[in-house]
């Protein structure tokens, strides 16, 4: 025995209702970088909960959601955390993951400026989108990087 139209035509209703919600929470990462050294990361947005972390400065984090003057964030190892948007800066930086070749042009034939290692801190100027990215070295030698090389993009 089939079930009565309407109960099916609710049904479908209520479906594309729920997805159509679910597409429209969906949005690009977005990332921030810690503002100067000894930027504290807390277990809840309140100067006095328990401090998790301290970080230095440029290092990326993942947005996850902003509450107040509090930001939720996600670091390189998937820790969970937060901290004061003061402590916040728009200026984007990218950790290397691995051992690294910048290059001069974003091309894998491209002549190699210099290697970065592992966790080496690169400020972001430009996503190619390409599957490279500009990036800039605190000593000022500009170059490009993979994407998959590095984490906070």
């Amino acid at each position: 025995m089939s079930k009565p139209l309407i109960n099916r035509a609710a049904y479908y209703l209520h479906v594309g209702a729920l997805l159509a919600l679910a597409a429209g929470s969906v949005h690009a990462l977005e990332y921030r970088s810690s503002a100067r050294h000894g930027v504290i990361l807390y277990e809840a947005p309140n100067e006095n909960s328990t401090k998790r972390f301290v970080l230095s400065a440029n290092i990326p984090l993942e947005l996850i959601a902003e509450q107040g003057n509090w930001l939720r964030v996600r670091d390189r190892d998937g820790t969970l955390a937060w901290l004061a948007k003061t402590d916040a800066s728009s200026t984007r930086y990218v950790q290397v993951s691995k051992l690294a070749e910048i290059r001069v042009a974003p091309q894998p034939q491209a002549t190699t400026l210099f290697k970065a290692e592992r966790n080496v801190l690169l400020q972001l100027l430009d996503n190619t989108g390409t599957g490279w990215l500009k990036v800039k070295h605190r000593d000022g030698h500009t170059g490009y990087i993979r994407i998959e090389e590095v984490w906070g993009v």
